[in-house]
């Protein structure tokens, strides 16, 4: 084991990257078109959601923080409907419109593949280890400032702006501890799992769980835990 001379330093901004990428790999996988982001970040003093579709994830562990995707219609109904045709599903019995449930149950499972390549690449690259909740989804009309229950001492919030293959925008917030992570060592990380695995994996545990739980059965605690979430 040999100290380095120059120690390798993985900052705020190198984690929104790697949380960057996470989107546009699970997203262009499942949409089939290139997924994008812009070069420039936006420091910014809160995370909302905003409309059309607003979604977010907490995460806890080795560091805290909250991710937020924020889709307009647009992007939403593409990304939506680019997955569910390469799944096999016909267009002509897709949901017309991005307020459907299936809309946002779809959204929230992308997330949820986003958030856990993003936390397996943690492990593998920063050798520490964080945990999310589930994805909380809102077809929204208005705004929404989020209070966000959770352990940020230094709190430091940045805002991506995301682009699809027919160049709709969403858009990727993220709210993280002010932190740094510096190499001590040289070390080998795992090799990264390839997309079409992630699908694969995704598609099974689906198929294991059986099919999902209706809306009627799901409002009631989504809606608990989303009040819980922002301070309500």
């Amino acid at each position: 084991m040999s100290t380095l001379e120059t120690p390798v330093v993985f900052g705020t901004e190198d984690l929104l990257m790697s949380l960057c990428n996470s989107v546009t790999k699970v997203l262009t996988a499942a949409s089939h078109s290139k997924i994008q982001y812009s070069g420039m970040v936006q420091r910014i003093h809160k995370t909302c959601l905003k409309p059309d579709i607003g979604c977010f994830v907490l995460f806890d562990g080795g560091f805290s923080g909250l991710v937020v995707l924020n889709f307009t219609s647009q992007a939403a109904m593409e990304i939506y409907e680019s997955y569910m045709v390469s799944m096999g599903m016909p267009k002509d019995e897709l949901a017309g419109s991005y307020t459907s449930d299936e809309v946002s149950n779809v959204l929230g499972e992308l997330m949820n593949q986003v958030l856990g390549d993003f936390t397996s690449k943690i492990r593998r690259e920063l050798q520490t280890h964080i945990t999310q909740n589930q994805p909380k989804m809102l077809v929204l009309n208005k705004q929404v400032i989020l209070s966000v229950d959770a352990n940020l001492d230094k709190p430091e919030a940045r805002r991506v702006t995301f682009y699809t293959g027919r160049n709709h925008i969403f858009y990727l917030e993220l709210a993280i501890d002010r932190t740094e992570f510096i190499k001590l060592y040289d070390f080998d990380a795992q090799p990264d799992p390839e997309p079409d695995e992630l699908m694969a994996q995704a598609i099974s545990a689906n198929a294991t769980a059986g099919h999902a739980p209706s809306a009627a059965d799901t409002s009631s605690s989504d809606t608990d835990d989303l009040l819980k979430s922002l301070g309500m």
